[in-house]
Parts: C-alpha cells; sequence; structure tokens
C-alpha cells in the first residue's frame, strides 16, 4: 500500500468486471486496486474463467455471470446484494467479436454477429449498471474500456468500432439517467492498440500492432498497466469533476500519422511499396 491514500480508495470495495487471464486490463485494474488498500470482488463469465482466476487471484471473492442472459445478471444482483452492502466502483471490461469468417468488408458484416456483439459489448453495460444501481454508493464510478478512436476504418476490427461508438455514446446517457437519484459518474477508458488474449483473436491484429509502435512517437506500444492506471484514477474520487467522458491512452499515436520516417520509407518505396 502506498504512503499517502492519493486516489481515497483505501477501504473502498470494486466490483471488477471482465478478468480472463494475466493479459486482462481488468486483471491488471484489480492488482493496482489492491496496493492502494481497494477491496476487489471480481465477476468472471464461465467456471472454466474461476477456476483459472483461483490460481491467478487468491483468496479474492470471483462470481459467475454471463452478461448474454438476463437472469444471471438478476442472480449476481442478488447473490452480491446477500454480501455487500455497497460498491465505490464498477469495472466493465468486457467485449465480444465473432471474426470466425475472418475480416469481411463491413458492408458484409452478419447481422448475427453484428447484435451479438452490441449486446455483449455495450449493452451488457445498461444491464449490469440498471441492476447494480441500488448498491453503488451515491458517489460511486462505473468506468468502461473502449477503444481510442472509434471513426478510423480499421479494415480488421470492422463492426466493433461502431460497437464501441454506441459503447462511449451511452456513458452520457447513463450519467444522466444516474443524476436523477445519485452522482454515480460513467466514463471510459479508451486505450490503443493492446497486446492481450482478445487482441490475439482479431484478424491481422498483430502487424497493426507493430505499425502501432512505429507511429507512437516512444515508438513502443501502450503497455496494459498504463491504461489499469487510468482506469483505477476514473474509479477513484480524484477524478469527481468528470463524467461522461473518455480518457484516450494511445501514447500519443494519433498525433503523430504523419512522421516524416514514415512517409520517407513509403515515398521511397514508390507505388506498391
Amino acid at each position: 500500500m502506498i504512503a499517502m491514500d492519493f486516489l481515497g480508495l483505501s477501504g473502498k470495495r470494486l466490483l471488477i468486471f471482465g478478468v480472463a487471464n494475466r493479459k486482462s486490463v481488468a486483471y491488471h485494474v484489480g492488482q493496482l486496486a489492491a496496493q492502494v488498500g481497494a477491496e476487489c470482488v471480481y465477476v468472471v463469465r464461465d467456471d472454466a474463467i474461476r477456476q483459472s482466476c483461483a490460481k491467478l487471484l487468491p483468496g479474492a471473492d470471483v462470481h459467475l455471470c454471463d452478461v448474454e442472459y438476463e437472469e444471471q445478471i438478476a442472480r449476481l444482483r442478488e447473490v452480491l446484494a446477500n454480501r455487500y452492502d455497497r460498491f465505490h466502483g464498477l469495472l466493465h471490461s468486457i467485449a465480444f467479436a465473432d471474426y470466425s469468417e475472418g475480416p469481411l468488408p463491413f458492408h458484409e458484416t452478419p447481422k448475427t454477429a453484428f447484435l451479438r456483439a452490441m449486446d455483449i459489448s455495450c449493452y451488457s453495460l445498461i444491464a449490469i449498471s440498471r441492476a447494480m444501481a441500488g448498491m453503488l454508493d451515491p458517489d460511486a464510478s462505473v468506468v468502461t474500456v473502449s477503444i481510442s478512436t472509434t471513426t478510423m476504418a480499421a479494415e480488421n476490427y470492422g463492426y466493433m468500432a461502431p460497437v464501441k461508438a454506441a459503447l462511449d455514446s451511452s456513458l452520457a446517457f447513463l450519467a444522466k439517467s444516474f443524476s436523477r437519484f445519485s452522482r454515480v459518474r460513467f466514463n471510459a477508458v479508451a486505450p490503443g492498440l493492446l497486446k492481450t488474449s482478445a487482441s490475439a483473436g482479431i484478424p491481422g491484429y498483430a502487424d497493426a500492432y507493430l505499425y502501432a509502435e512505429e507511429v507512437i512517437p516512444r515508438k513502443s506500444a501502450v503497455r496494459t498497466e498504463e491504461v489499469a492506471a487510468a482506469a483505477l484514477f476514473l474509479l477513484s474520487p480524484r477524478s469527481s469533476g468528470i463524467n461522461a467522458q473518455r480518457i484516450v491512452v494511445d501514447a500519443g499515436m494519433s498525433i503523430n500519422y504523419f512522421d516524416r520516417e514514415l512517409i520517407r520509407r513509403v515515398t521511397q518505396a514508390g507505388p506498391g511499396g
């Protein structure tokens, strides 16, 4: 624990959704939160993940909930209400996309794949917030994990960018809804390309990641720990003046697309590279 509780999280309780393994953003948020004295309660998708978390998070309270199913969200709420009085923060680090058909032109996006991704990656934040509303401290902070930009057409990422855009938009509406009975805040941490297990399933992601390292001014990609630190700040009372916003954590990639060295390589390579 740090000598001074700068973040104001010591003794506070956080509900963390989305740990899958040691590379998960949610895992790193939990580790940092524990270091500053916060109590972390975890929610994972299935029993296989819970069993692996027994080794990854020894002694932690880990619950099950597949957010695709409303009855599981309701059951989770019931279980938590019987054990805890309130939560001071909630992390929503949940996303899903089916890339089994490979990278398709956006206009060929299957309807079922799009709607399922929207349900799990976006609507789940609304559903969880609704279910947990009565258990959130009046000054609680809810943080979701978005992406650094939803307007750049990264072809391999495809329909998940519009899904994340919907997630970003929902922050303002959730913040407004909750303001009628509380001071609960809703924000997002929006990272650039990360080296996670989930990203490994995106077609062409490895090449995009290597390209990002060339564009980023410091020439190294964003680390998951950096994203977790920003998320923990948003979960803390220190960010009390921030609501319905997104904090981009991309190590400056978005300001460096016209890097002169990259331009030189492309122009010297000539047409077709």
